[in-house]
């Protein structure tokens, strides 16, 4: 057994990065290390740790944490404890703990696995320089982050993602209108922090009706693990603190805003991002505040990061606007008398960027002009005076293009001073344009008998909205037909089903056993091919029920969904909406059509609406169309007018209620105006409450295509699925073609070891977003994936590849002459949340050594040297480098040489584009600061602590041989 002593420096196997480990504590089954680098703990079981004892010899040149070297002449080990003796730079004795070593200290470990024989293939040493090659690329990409979700490249999601995602704890509020996707946008900071490494543990708080919603939504599309939290959960914890348990939790507000306990323990967790969706339930006032307000205040003083999720920010008025920016920020949002006022002051300043954008080709108007100078300062005029002048002239395209700068220069400076701008991302359907119509069709159907004395014992208004409910519950005899025998509707449906012939319709009822029902309904009287989709299903079978609604020719026609089952999926696909019943409240109806109606719809929506007469379904449908014209549009104001009228309309739900299209009382046509008049009012003051400036800041001043580009670039499908069959290859993986830009992968039977994310009956994935996004059965692999990252690092933690020996076939170069192939790494070990990585990756240097001692790496390519090169047998190699110990030794001795040469200048440019990204970020900031103070000053020092911390690390990198490869020409 490995004896192990407190104070003794060890290095893991599978986390070179974290530099020199020291023993903490141990007993019989646990070791503890603290790796001082980079501040990290580590507990390893004692029978199977990857450590490393950390052992220089007589010879070896050592490093202290002080930054000292010493030439090793002598080591003495006392209790388990070595003390290095030998002679400083200056001539003099000096002796070094090992418990006062460099915490960056490396090992190169291929020369000695080469030397004793462990030999690799030529093929893995080849997926070891491309794994170095292309890791590096993927940390120092701007994009990255942005490139795994399984998401739709769309420009004004990609530019809130990116703007927001690079903060630092990043407290904004996300307020796209509905199906504008606010969740896409959330997941992609979420992604992107995370990756990044600039938050680990978040919580998600939402409405217990979409905690499921998210929880697939982030495993789908973000390939994150959320554990859902409720009391059940919290008794099993063997924590003290349940919370401490996982990194990513989602809990429904409810459970923590009424239970101090685990509230508090929530706020102790000490969480790096909170995200809060339906944010416009948190309600405060002056006064008072609901308690799903005070929990969320409560947690984000304490949490970092804080993202609000809500479609209508002004839903409830400017107080409810301002409570919500209160949370963000309440250091800049304390009153609510001066937050009015200074809102009222840039109305004038909207209505001139107004002018701006409309006017390109007049001057601006005297009053505008006034406006924009007064708000920008007079510094600001010169610009304006440019506008005018090329004016003057006879515009020419360098005008225009002079014309087009000014104003571009003009927009960003009031983007910049804006008041919520930085805070609030807003985008509307109308500003972003592009989405198709929608066009209703209702159905009245008589009233079944058995129906109507159902409900004639009812006095449940819910079972007179969903009257098969009233028939089970009421009607008690034997050999009694099922609902779907006796509702009208199913004939209906299986009619228009016949009509469409196959094109594709999601139905959505109420409730999961009428789905259920409805699906056993179809198969008995017509054999349509359907699937059915409920919330007592497992993800598994939802996505086979919707992979079966997707495929072609051969899939369902028909997918019946219940309300809470659909949640969390997108249909656009689909062209036909077909509801069979309607959901009590405007916001429902909207989620039911906004599977359908979203970004990416090509063809208007159909909907089909049957109603059974004199029923509740019947006054709905009046309701929903005529009163809130809720399917014909998004309706932004229907809660509203829900919640002023919504008594009103309660006794027109009651079963009893006898109105008709025909014979509508008085009242009802009364209350369908006034929901009609209240509506249209609404939404006029949503229009005039438009503010231009917060739209254009949400969509991006410029476009969007260059950061599209660079990240379908960076994809490359086929690259990516190249190598990926090298690394399945690599480890044992069984991978087989199933369709183009798509595998089957499975554990093959000569697996190194277990594949992380790879089940035992293995998984279809697909390297094609377009593929990706129609069928979510798919694995979706990208550089970013679980998958791909976990298998780059088990190739860069590991000694696969390290070593190689090959014959290298060119008629050039004489029988026997060797060449030795050295790739070095430059790394550093750091605060992942310091973000070096963009700066300086792990970057490889390649070496290629001929006798005559010359580097002629940038004379031959990899792939070109790659190409010449042929296996050996392992006997061979062993008998080679035996036999070339000497010059193999002496060639690496320059080689390593050559490499450290160009450390220096790679870290130096690393050091400037550090320096020079966060000096003109702060510049910014600080000039922003004076006429904005929306601007935090932690933003600032934060910028100007990571440089000094950042350019501290980078000094401090190392070089690490990583890997070497002896060739002999034959």
């Amino acid at each position: 057994m490995t004896s192990f002593v407190s104070g003794q420096r060890w290095i893991s196997d599978t986390e070179t990065e974290q530099g020199l480990g020291t023993i903490l504590t141990f007993d019989s089954r646990m070791v503890t290390l603290l790796f001082p680098a980079t501040g990290e703990t580590r507990l390893y079981a004692i029978n199977n740790c990857p450590l490393t004892r950390v052992e220089f010899n007589p010879g070896d040149r050592v490093e202290s944490h002080e930054g000292w070297t010493m030439q090793v002449t002598d080591v003495i080990e006392k209790h388990g404890l070595l003390t290095y003796y030998g002679t400083l730079p200056d001539g003099e004795a000096g002796q070094l703990p090992e418990a006062e070593l460099g915490n960056h200290i490396r090992f190169n470990k291929p020369q000695d696995r080469l030397l004793a024989g462990q030999i690799d293939q030529n093929s893995n040493f080849s997926l070891r320089y491309k794994t170095l090659h292309y890791n590096y690329g993927l940390r120092k990409s701007p994009m990255r982050g942005l490139v795994g979700p399984r998401t739709s490249l769309i420009p004004h999601q990609l530019h809130i993602a990116r703007e927001v995602s690079q903060r630092h704890a990043p407290r904004v509020m996300l307020a796209d209108e509905v199906g504008m996707g606010k969740t896409i946008e959330a997941g992609l900071i979420l992604h992107q922090q995370l990756i990044t490494g600039r938050a680990s543990r978040v919580l998600i708080l939402l409405p217990e009706s979409l905690v499921h919603q998210w929880l697939v939504e982030m495993l789908r599309r973000f390939n994150l693990h959320f554990s859902v939290f409720d009391e059940e959960r919290c008794r099993q914890s063997p924590d003290e603190n349940p919370f401490n348990t996982e990194q990513l939790i989602i809990c429904s507000i409810g459970f923590l805003c009424h239970d101090d306990e685990r509230r508090q323990q929530a706020m102790d967790a000490e969480f790096d991002l909170l995200i809060v969706d339906e944010a416009h339930h948190l309600i405060w006032s002056e006064e008072e505040t609901n308690a799903e307000y005070q929990c969320v205040e409560a947690l984000s003083q304490q949490i970092p990061g804080l993202l609000l999720l809500t479609a209508t920010p002004e839903q409830m008025g400017a107080k409810s606007h301002f409570a919500h920016l209160r949370l963000l920020d309440p250091d800049r949002f304390h009153d609510l008398a001066a937050f009015e006022a200074e809102e009222s002051r840039y109305e004038p300043v909207a209505e001139a960027v107004q002018e701006l954008l409309n006017n390109e080709n007049k001057a601006l108007p005297a009053l505008a002009r006034d406006h924009l100078i007064s708000f920008l300062g007079e510094d600001s005029k010169s610009l304006i005076d440019v506008l005018d002048k090329a004016l003057d002239q006879d515009q020419d395209q360098d005008d225009e293009e002079v014309r087009n700068t000014t104003r571009t220069q003009l927009l960003r400076r009031l983007l910049d001073r804006h008041g919520t701008g930085r805070v609030m991302f807003r985008n509307t359907r109308a500003a972003v344009g592009g989405f198709s119509g929608r066009a209703v069709q209702g159905y009245p159907q008589p009233l079944p008998e058995l129906y109507e004395i159902a409900l004639e014992e009812e006095s449940y208004y819910r079972h007179n909205l969903y009257p098969e409910l009233a028939y089970q519950a009421q009607i008690q005899v034997e050999d009694m037909d099922p609902w779907w025998k006796v509702d009208p509707r199913v004939d209906w449906l299986i009619n228009l089903l016949k009509l469409l012939k196959k094109q594709k319709v999601l139905v959505i009822c109420a409730n999961a056993n009428t789905a259920l029902d409805l699906e056993n309904a179809l198969r008995i009287l017509s054999g349509i091919p359907a699937a059915v989709f409920h919330e007592h299903m497992s993800i598994i079978e939802r996505d086979r029920a919707a992979a079966y609604f997707a495929e072609g020719e051969h899939g369902a026609q028909v997918l019946v969904c219940s309300e809470i089952g659909s949640e969390g999926r997108n249909f656009q696909f689909a062209h036909h909406l077909v509801l069979f019943d309607l959901p009590e409240h405007p916001d429902l109806l909207e989620q039911r059509i906004g599977r359908l109606d979203r970004i990416g719809q090509t063809e208007t929506i159909k909907i089909h609406a049957p109603y059974l007469l004199g029923t509740g379904q019947e006054a709905l449908f009046h309701w929903y169309d005529q009163g809130l014209n809720a399917f014909a549009d998004t309706c932004p104001a229907g809660s509203m007018v829900q919640m002023q009228l919504g008594e009103a309309l309660v006794p027109y739900l009651q079963p009893g209620s006898q109105s008709s299209p025909e014979a509508m009382d008085l009242s009802m046509k009364s209350l369908l105006n006034q929901a009609s008049e209240l509506n249209q009012q609404q939404l006029e003051h949503l229009h005039k409450g438009r503010d231009r400036l917060l739209e254009l800041n949400s969509r991006g001043l410029t476009s969007s295509e260059d950061m599209i580009n660079d990240i379908e670039e960076q994809e490359q499908p086929r690259q990516l699925k190249r190598f990926m069959e090298k690394l399945f290859e690599g480890f044992g993986v069984e991978a087989e073609d199933y369709s183009k830009h798509c595998l089957v992968i499975r554990p093959g039977s000569h697996m190194i070891t277990t594949f992380p994310g790879l089940p035992e009956d293995g998984m279809t994935v697909t390297f094609d977003r377009e593929m990706a996004l129609s069928r979510e059965d798919m694995h979706f692999l990208t550089w970013e994936h679980p998958i791909v990252a976990e298998g780059i690092d088990m190739v860069l933690t590991s000694e696969l590849g390290n070593t190689s020996v090959a014959l290298l076939k060119n008629k050039a170069l004489k029988p026997g002459t060797m060449l030795l192939e050295a790739i070095y790494v430059v790394e550093i070990s750091a605060d992942r949340t310091l973000q070096l990585d963009r700066y300086l990756p792990a970057t490889p240097i390649r070496c290629l050594i001929d006798p005559g001692f010359n580097d002629l790496s940038e004379k031959v390519a990899f792939d070109t040297l790659n190409a010449q090169l042929q296996p050996i047998k392992r006997g061979v190699a062993k008998k080679l480098v035996n036999a070339q110990r000497a010059p193999f030794l002496e060639m690496l001795d320059k080689a390593e040489g050559y490499a450290k040469d160009r450390v220096q200048p790679i870290v130096n440019q690393a050091c400037q584009n550090l320096l020079t990204d966060v000096t003109e970020e702060i510049k910014r900031l600080a000039a922003l600061k004076i006429v904005n103070p929306n601007v935090r000053d932690e933003e600032i020092e934060y910028l100007k602590n990571r440089a000094a911390l950042g350019h501290q690390a980078l000094q401090k990198a190392v070089l690490r041989l990583d890997a070497l490869r002896i060739m002999i020409a034959g």
